[in-house]
C-alpha cells in the first residue's frame, strides 16, 4: 500500500494538442502505460503523450480534488500551467 505522500497529479500534452489530467503513485510507469496504449482510453488515440506538469499531493483524496480542479480549467489555463512548469525546467 502507498504512503500518504506518494500521490501525484499530472498533466499530459497529447499529440493532437489536447491535455489530459490524471493521478498516480508512479509517474514514470503511468506515462509509459499511456504511451504503450494501456493507459486511459482518452490518450490511446492521441499518442504519443508528453508529461508537461506534475505535483505531489499529501493523499489520494487531495490528489483527486486537485485533479478535478485542473479538469475544470479551460484549455488556455491548462496551457499556462504547462508553460509555467516548463520555465522551471530551463
Amino acid at each position: 500500500m502507498s504512503s500518504e505522500a506518494d500521490w501525484f497529479v499530472y498533466l499530459l500534452r497529447c499529440s493532437d494538442g489536447t491535455y489530459y489530467t490524471g493521478i498516480t503513485t508512479h509517474i514514470e510507469r503511468r506515462i509509459e502505460q499511456h504511451n504503450n496504449g494501456t493507459g486511459a482510453r482518452y490518450t490511446r488515440g492521441r499518442l504519443p503523450v508528453v508529461l508537461c506538469w506534475f505535483e505531489q499531493q499529501s493523499s489520494h483524496s487531495t490528489a483527486l480534488k486537485r485533479e478535478m480542479s485542473i479538469k475544470r480549467l479551460q484549455r488556455k489555463e491548462k496551457a499556462e500551467l504547462a508553460n509555467a512548469a516548463s520555465l522551471f525546467k530551463k
